[in-house]
């Protein structure tokens, strides 16, 4: 049975025509189904909760990044998290991750609370950041050990695990290799492979395929899906990329102005919008509208700061 709670249905404000013809979706999840917006798009899954949210907010002073947001995804599943420049996904993931602490509302992951029990959290999921996080003056090899060292993988495991995801990640011939002599693709394939060491039951991805090549990013959703499907692995990922999102995910939800639009199977999100492919369907609940990135407190500061003195 997945976890019910009370979000009250709501008309979305802003966004496009479509979108304002949906209601936030009533974070009630009953056994076989997941939230929905306004009840139109079901998703058959009977599973426990890897990640629970309910009523989730965050603001910054003034400004509301998150809004009251629900959704829970399933253990083994996999689930993609779409929404405009600015719509709230990399907070969302921070507020997940332990990095920022909520304003309101809850959160589970694995069953545990990431205020209260941030270590618990952590050594739960592995995750491959938005922006690079890789140590440049250290080797390949030597920021795996790393890694390895801190989330506790047994030393007897360590070699073994490490030459495993190396071969993986098309790196092993330069694991010795410092990562500042690295292209931006093998950086990218080495933080992939550095979430995946220490055998986490849930992992964060955002943007994880940004700047790889097409076999690259084949080759690491067929093994994402793999470890979701064999070992009950939770894939929770954004990415702009509209054609990868339609090929792995289970399910989608989408978010906009901090609230969330939709939720479903690509197919559901296509059939409720009247749109032949998702990335029209994204089109059609976000608006056409170009997004500026979330901004942080300090450059929201900056930007009044200009709009006062009419810059």
């Amino acid at each position: 049975m997945l976890l019910q709670s009370e979000c009250k249905s709501q008309s979305i404000l802003g966004g496009s025509d479509v979108a304002k013809s949906y209601h936030r979706p009533i974070c009630r999840s009953r056994e076989g189904g997941i939230a929905t917006p306004g009840g139109l798009i079901e998703s058959a899954v009977n599973m426990e909760s890897m990640i629970e949210v309910r009523d989730l907010v965050k603001v910054f002073g003034s400004f509301t990044a998150v809004d009251q947001i629900c959704f829970n995804v399933p253990e083994g599943s996999i689930r993609a998290f779409l929404g405009p420049n600015g719509a709230g996904k990399t907070t969302t993931i921070k507020m997940l991750t332990t990095v920022l602490a909520p304003t309101a509302g809850r959160i589970r992951i694995a069953g545990h609370d990431p205020v209260r029990q941030p270590m618990l959290v952590r050594r739960a999921f592995g995750i491959v950041f938005q922006d690079p996080s890789l140590d440049d003056e250290l080797t390949g090899l030597e920021n795996l050990a790393l890694h390895a060292a801190l989330y506790g993988v047994p030393r007897k495991e360590q070699g073994q695990r490490i030459e495993a995801l190396l071969g993986f990640v098309g790196l092993w011939e330069r694991r010795n290799d410092y990562v500042k002599q690295y292209s931006g693709g093998m950086k990218r394939r080495l933080e992939i492979a550095r979430a995946f060491l220490h055998q986490p039951r849930l992992l964060f991805l955002d943007e994880p395929t940004l700047g790889l090549d097409p076999q690259t990013r084949s080759h690491i959703w067929e093994f994402v899906k793999g470890l979701a499907k064999e070992q009950s692995v939770t894939v929770f990922f954004t990415t702009h990329a509209m054609e990868e999102a339609e090929r792995v995910a289970d399910d989608i939800t989408v978010i906009d102005h901090g609230k969330i639009v939709a939720e479903g199977t690509a197919a559901a999100l296509k059939q409720a919008t009247g749109t032949a492919s998702l990335e029209e369907a994204f089109i059609a609940l976000t608006g056409r509208n170009i997004r500026e990135d979330e901004a942080s407190p300090a450059d929201r500061m900056r930007m009044m700061r200009r709009a006062w003195r009419g810059r």
